[in-house]
């Protein structure tokens, strides 16, 4: 019997172990790259803030994770944390929406697809609103829209830097016209924002797509991507389809959106603290207009009608 014969039998004879060997390889003490099927310590690779050492590939991260990245350790305090999202249409598709706000909320122990909140920034405070794919995609439905709006309007009272780190599929479908009016709110706050000469800097992450991009994802001051990111409004199929004609391979890429002016910068994650500290650092308000420029606020919407409850 040949040596290949011999651990062909073995592994017939002992399937288990082998199962318990793979178990134990992919049992999260490894990540495979996605891109490059590199195995890197997963250790490592958080440290590498989910970069892979070997390829560069960014790979996604929730925002629990990427508030870690950003914010200075101890100083992160969460604001309209409570806000949860309701079913006003009772909208079902394969489910009802309210079925699947729980699954989504038990998964992934967050409310809804936005966290928000006050940190610093190597000692310089900002406000920073983080988006998190994985729950509904990263959808933009009422909450997102209030919870965004809402700090936006205390960086602006505070005079404070906003920046959002932005990663969805668009707006969020079960919500209807609740979900779209958001994008409308959130840029009006903006505008507010922009009218105080306060710095508003939009982090674009894979993928940005939909009503996210057609409105806060593209009215920074300075508009930030991540290498590779896809950024876009309508899918590349469906616009295709529309053309009949094919599309170039890096269409809605970070780097095309950069070559035709959408895109200010393309920063690796291991560099964006950094960057952003400067920015923040270079575009800190003078002490004269802080009494100037600083404009009275209008409440937010009433709770009942951007579909929300504060629990």
């Amino acid at each position: 019997m040949s040596l290949f014969d011999w651990f062909a039998n073995r592994r017939k004879s002992d399937p288990i172990s082998h199962e318990q060997q793979e178990r134990e390889i992919s049992d999260g003490l490894w990540t495979k790259c996605e891109a490059c099927s590199v195995l890197t310590y997963t250790k490592d690779l958080r440290a590498n803030q989910m970069v892979c050492p070997e390829c560069h590939h960014h790979h996604r991260v929730d925002s629990n994770e990427r508030i870690r990245q950003l914010i200075d350790r101890d100083t992160w305090m969460p604001i309209n944390e409570q806000i949860r999202p309701q079913d006003p249409l009772k909208f079902r598709d394969r489910k009802p929406y309210s079925d699947r706000l729980r699954e989504y909320q038990d998964k992934t122990r967050l409310l809804d697809a936005v966290q928000t909140g006050l940190g610093e920034m190597d000692g310089f405070p900002v406000v920073l609103g983080v988006m998190d794919f994985s729950f509904m995609g990263g959808s933009m439905g009422s909450v997102v829209g209030e919870k965004l709006t809402r700090a936006i309007e205390y960086a602006t009272l505070k005079r404070l830097p906003a920046i959002v780190v932005c990663t969805s599929g668009g707006a969020r479908m079960q919500e209807g016209m609740l979900s779209l009016m958001q994008m409308a709110k959130i840029s009006a706050a903006l505008e507010r924002h922009r009218e105080a000469r306060l710095l508003y800097v939009p982090i674009l992450t894979h993928p940005t797509m939909g009503g996210v991009t057609a409105s806060f994802a593209m009215l920074g001051d300075l508009i930030i991507s991540e290498p590779k990111a896809t950024i876009g409004f309508a899918g590349r199929r469906v616009i295709e389809q529309t053309l009949r004609q094919k599309l170039p391979d890096d269409f809605q890429s970070a780097e095309d959106l950069q070559k035709h002016g959408f895109v200010d910068a393309i920063v690796p994650r291991t560099q964006l603290k950094s960057t952003l500290v400067r920015l923040v650092r270079l575009h800190q308000p003078q002490e004269e207009e802080t009494a100037t420029h600083l404009i009275p606020l209008p409440h937010s919407l009433p709770i009942g009608m951007t579909g929300t409850t504060q629990g």
